[in-house]
């Protein structure tokens, strides 16, 4: 587990701004930020049934990040700006960490449309210069927010979705089940909001780290299924990150959470023989 970091798995957590919310959607009409938050929530509630806040509105409390080596291997897994979890030094220690493991490769599910835009409106709130990031002066295809370049950032949505041809009805939670992995276990990302207005900041940490770790293992059977990791090889360093997770676990509640709800995939083998058994 000492390759260098050639990935980086992270999953972001928000909270609204509601100040933000209440000078840019109800300039006129002298709204606490809780007041403008909570309209706006209810507004979203009526029109789309969920009150998932867009990426303009939020700043991120919870940023989980599993460095993972050229082998696939996990090297670790951490929360940034652990324990004060500040929206700046959490933007500002994301950003300068790309740069430090010298610019691996973001692995993220659903990053394009939520995640990276968060990361980037939340560099652009706090002043943060990234020319490398942004490097707009190269061809389209080499630029690194380029969708297509899985160089810089693979969408797991966008590779299993085939880009949006089809729509993947399940999420992150789905392919994690499929692969005997926990999923959601009692919290979603919809219940963020209420969790910090109720000072549980540490609770969303460690369900940033379940999300993260699922989609760690999401990505590991993705490299089986585009043919860059034979399957026993990907069961292999399955059985290693549950072995570095239970050696962990004392230290960690996110890592125990997830060790009690673990499950072991079955191939179709496998599966046929218990059925007629």
């Amino acid at each position: 587990m000492s390759s260098p970091v050639s990935f980086l798995v992270f999953d972001v957590e928000t909270v609204g701004d509601g100040d933000l919310i209440a000078r840019v959607r109800y300039p006129n009409e002298e709204l606490t930020s809780a007041e403008a938050l909570r309209r706006h929530r209810d507004e979203l509630i009526e029109q789309t049934g969920k009150d998932v806040l867009p990426p303009t509105f939020v700043v991120p409390i919870s940023v989980a990040v599993a460095k993972v080596g050229r082998d696939f291997r996990l090297i670790d897994l951490v929360t940034l700006d652990e324990p004060e979890f500040r929206a700046s030094a959490i933007t500002h220690d994301f950003w300068k960490g790309w740069e430090a493991y010298r610019r691996p490769t973001f692995v993220t599910f659903n990053g394009r449309g939520y995640d990276l835009p968060v990361m980037e409106f939340a560099a652009y709130r706090y002043g943060l210069s990234l020319p490398a990031w942004f490097n707009v002066d190269g061809r389209s295809f080499e630029q690194r927010r380029n969708r297509y370049n899985n160089a810089a950032h693979i969408d797991l949505m966008d590779l299993l979705s085939n880009f949006g041809a089809v729509r993947l009805t399940g999420g992150l939670n789905l392919f994690a089940n499929l692969i005997g992995k926990p999923g959601k276990t009692g919290i979603d990302g919809s219940q963020v909001q209420d969790m910090y207005d109720a000072g549980k900041v540490a609770e969303i940490n460690d369900y940033c780290r379940c999300d993260v770790l699922d989609s760690y293992f999401v990505f590991l059977r993705s490299r089986v299924l585009t043919g860059q990791l034979p399957l026993e090889d990907e069961q292999k360093i399955v059985d290693k990150t549950h072995a570095w997770l239970d050696e962990r676990k004392d230290d960690s509640a996110a890592f125990r959470h997830y060790l009690e709800h673990w499950g072991d995939w079955k191939s179709r083998s496998d599966a046929s023989a218990s059925d007629s058994s």
